[in-house]
């Protein structure tokens, strides 16, 4: 018997209710967006659903903007694994803004492959006025 075809569909994504890591519930939907605004402890992300595809793994990453961490460094992005535990499965990658905001604003691209291949992609824009302020001081000139 043939092996059923794996089906991956983006079922949310943007702005999320708080989310517990340790809970199997995933977060709610708030609003669809790929605008996030940058304040303390907004959750935005994707949830995925992924059917026919049990026992194989997932491989995601977190792309960032320049994000720092408490020595001052840039931190690499955020990347993991996850195995696929059934046949109907759902996932939520998303990340949550910390202070200070101001490292935290750009894009921030989340990505998850399956057997070497991208099945989900979005990038979110994290933006604030203050964010805007710092990217001024450090880059007096205008764009034209």
């Amino acid at each position: 018997m043939p092996k059923k075809k794996t089906v991956i569909k983006m079922q949310t994504y943007g702005i999320y209710s708080q989310w517990d890591a340790k809970s199997k519930d995933l977060p709610k939907i708030n609003q669809f967006t790929t605008d996030i605004p940058a304040e303390i402890d907004i959750e935005f992300g994707f949830v995925i659903n992924v059917k026919s595809a049990r026992g194989k793994k997932v491989f995601y990453c977190i792309n960032h903007p320049n994000v720092h961490n408490r020595s001052g460094e840039p931190c690499a992005p955020f990347t993991g694994e996850v195995h696929i535990t059934n046949n109907d499965w759902s996932f939520y990658l998303g990340d949550t803004i910390w202070a200070p905001i101001e490292d935290k604003c750009g894009p921030w691209r989340m990505t998850i492959e399956l057997d070497g291949e991208l099945i989900a992609d979005k990038t979110f824009n994290v933006f604030s006025s203050n964010c805007n302020a710092v990217i001024n001081e450090r880059f007096p000139y205008q764009l034209y």
